[in-house]
C-alpha cells in the first residue's frame, strides 16, 4: 500500500537516488583521478563504484578541462601600459644608462637598440655621445666641494697602466680616479696637490705599503700622517697561515701512504726498507702541525687582539704586535720563504698599522677630561662592544658601569661610540670601489683615460638604491657628503628625464 502523509507524518515511500548523484565532490575528483591514471579498466572502475561508464568519462573530462585551464600559457597582454615620446635625447639618455648602468660595451648598445626598438645606430655615434657626456661630466666634477672629506683612502689599480684611486670611507665619494703611465711618487704628488687647491684637506689617509703613493703624499702633504691598512696585514697573515696548513696536511698525506707501503711491505718481511722514510715523514708531520698550529695562533692575536678596533691601550698593542713579530721569526727558519716577508712587512709598517689605537687613545683621554671621569671608565664602555646583547656578561658590565658612572653613562656612551664609527682602520671602500671598477676599464680602449671623467662623475651622483645604513639609502655619495640634494644624474649632463602621466 502507498499512502501519502501531510503534515508531520512521514511517507511510506520516498525515491532512492542513484550512487552517481550520491558523490560529493572529493569522490567525484578521486574517480576523475583513477580514471585518467588508468590503472584499471574504467568498466570496472565503473562497477565498483555503481556507476555507468558514461559517468566516468564525464569526470574525467572535467578533470582534463581543469588541468588544461591550470597549465595553458597565460593570454598576450597587449594592452599599452604608457608611450614614450622617442626623441634624440632620450636615445642618448639609454645609451648613457645602457653603458654605465649594465656594463653594456658599444656593440651591445647597438644591438639593444636594434633588437628592442628596430633602430639602427652606428658604434660612432654612440662614441660621440659619450665623448660629449665626458665633457660635461669633467665640468661638474671640477665644481665639486671636496671641504667635508677629512680621511682618505687611496690605492692604485692596474689595468694596463695603474690607476690612482681616492675615496672618502664615510660617503663612498670618489675625489681622485686618473690613469697614468707612472705611479711613482712625482705622479701622486702632482694629484694631491692638485686636490688641494680644489679644497681637499685631509685629517689622514690609508694606504697599503705602496712607495710611490707615500712618497707622493709626503711630498705633497707632508703634515697628512699616512696610517697603515690592516686589511694587507691581516690577509697576509691569513694567507700564510693557510699555506702552513695546506703544507701540513700534505705531510700528514705523505706519512699514511709510507705506512701503507709499509704494511704491504711487512707482508713480504721488507718492512725495514721503509723504517727510516717513515721516521723522518712522521718527524716532518709533527713540526708541520706544530708550525700551522703557531702560526695559525699568531694570526688570530694579530686579528683579535692587535689589529682589532676594540682591544687595549696602544702600548699594550705594540708590545703584543712586538711579542708575534719575535714569535715569527723565531719559526721563520721552518719555512723562510713564506713567514720572513711578512714578518719584515709587519716590522715595517708597525707605527703606521698601530696608528688608529694612538688616536683612538687620545680622543679617550679627552673624553674623560670632558666628561670627568676616569680613563679607565672610558676604556670599559668601549670595551662593552666586545660583547653580544644576548651575553649575560654583557648586561652585568653594562649594569656596572650604570652604577660608577650614573647619568653620565648614556653621554660618555654615546661619545665613545662615535669616536669607534669615525676610526678608519682599513682601505676596505677604496678596496670595494676598486672591485666595481673592473667592470668598466674594458671600456677605456674606445673612449680612453678621459672615461674615467665620466665613471668618476657617475659613481658619486648614481643613488644607491638601498643600503645597511640607513642614511646612505636613496642617496648618492655627493648628497652625503655634502648634506644636500643634487639633481638626477642624467640631468646634471644637460637632458630632460622622461616621466610618466599621472
Amino acid at each position: 500500500m502507498v499512502s501519502t502523509i501531510i503534515g508531520n507524518r512521514l511517507s511510506l515511500f520516498e525515491p532512492q537516488l542513484s550512487a552517481a548523484a550520491r558523490m560529493d565532490p572529493s569522490e567525484r575528483k578521486g574517480l576523475a583521478v583513477q580514471g585518467m591514471a588508468r590503472t584499471e579498466p574504467l568498466s570496472t572502475l565503473a562497477t565498483k563504484h555503481v556507476v555507468s561508464r558514461k559517468f566516468v568519462y564525464e569526470q574525467i573530462d572535467k578533470a582534463e578541462q581543469a588541468l588544461d585551464e591550470v597549465f595553458s600559457p597565460p593570454p598576450k597582454d597587449d594592452r599599452v601600459l604608457f608611450s614614450i615620446p622617442v626623441t634624440k635625447d632620450w636615445l642618448q639618455q639609454v645609451v648613457l644608462s645602457t653603458i654605465l648602468h649594465c656594463h653594456g660595451s658599444y656593440q651591445g648598445v647597438k644591438d639593444f637598440l636594434h633588437d628592442t626598438f628596430d633602430l639602427e645606430i652606428s658604434i660612432g655615434t654612440i662614441h660621440n655621445i659619450v665623448t660629449a657626456s665626458v665633457e660635461k661630466a669633467r665640468l661638474v666634477n671640477r665644481q665639486e666641494d671636496l671641504r667635508g672629506i677629512k680621511v682618505g683612502a687611496q690605492d692604485e689599480i692596474f689595468q694596463g697602466d695603474p690607476v690612482l684611486v681616492g675615496v672618502d670611507p664615510f660617503s663612498t665619494y670618489c675625489y681622485l680616479l686618473v690613469q697614468e703611465p707612472s705611479r711613482d711618487g712625482t705622479t701622486w704628488g702632482v694629484h694631491l696637490l692638485d686636490l688641494s687647491e680644489r679644497g681637499l684637506s685631509l685629517n689622514y689617509t690609508i694606504a697599503d705599503a705602496g712607495k710611490g703613493l707615500r712618497a707622493g703624499q709626503a711630498e705633497a702633504w707632508p703634515t697628512v700622517p699616512c696610517r697603515g691598512d690592516v686589511f694587507h696585514a691581516e690577509r697576509d697573515m691569513g694567507n700564510m697561515a693557510t699555506y702552513l696548513e695546506n703544507r701540513a696536511y700534505g705531510c700528514i698525506g705523505a706519512r699514511e701512504k709510507l705506512e701503507r707501503k709499509m704494511d704491504r711491505a711487512r707482508k713480504k718481511s721488507e718492512g725495514q726498507s721503509f723504517s727510516t722514510k717513515l721516521a723522518i715523514a712522521r718527524a716532518e708531520e709533527t713540526s708541520a702541525i706544530q708550525l700551522a698550529d703557531d702560526m695559525r695562533l699568531l694570526a688570530q692575536w694579530m686579528r683579535e687582539d692587535v689589529l682589532s678596533l676594540e682591544g687595549p691601550d696602544a702600548p699594550t698593542r705594540r708590545a703584543l704586535f712586538d711579542f708575534i713579530a719575535q714569535e715569527m721569526r723565531a719559526r721563520e727558519h721552518l719555512a723562510p720563504h713564506r713567514i720572513r716577508p711578512v714578518r719584515i712587512a709587519l716590522e715595517n709598517q708597525r707605527d703606521e698599522l698601530l696608528a688608529f689605537a694612538e688616536d683612538i687613545d687620545r680622543q679617550f683621554v679627552a673624553i674623560a677630561q670632558q666628561h670627568h671621569v676616569s680613563l679607565k671608565d672610558v676604556r670599559k664602555v668601549f670595551e662593552l662592544s666586545c660583547f653580544a646583547p644576548v651575553d649575560s656578561l654583557y648586561w652585568q658590565k653594562d649594569s656596572a658601569l650604570w652604577k660608577r658612572l650614573g647619568s653620565l653613562y648614556p653621554v660618555v656612551r654615546k661619545a665613545v661610540q662615535q669616536v669607534a664609527e669615525t676610526t678608519v682602520r682599513a682601505s676596505s671602500m677604496v678596496e670595494n670601489l676598486n672591485s666595481r671598477l673592473r667592470c668598466y676599464f674594458f671600456l677605456r680602449r674606445e673612449v680612453g683615460p678621459d672615461y674615467l671623467e665620466l665613471l668618476r662623475f657617475f659613481l658619486n651622483h648614481r643613488r644607491f638604491p638601498r643600503s645597511r645604513k640607513a642614511e646612505r639609502a636613496e642617496r648618492s655619495p655627493a648628497e652625503i657628503l655634502n648634506g644636500k640634494s643634487f639633481p638626477h644624474w642624467l640631468e646634471q649632463l644637460g637632458y630632460t628625464r622622461f616621466q610618466k602621466a599621472a
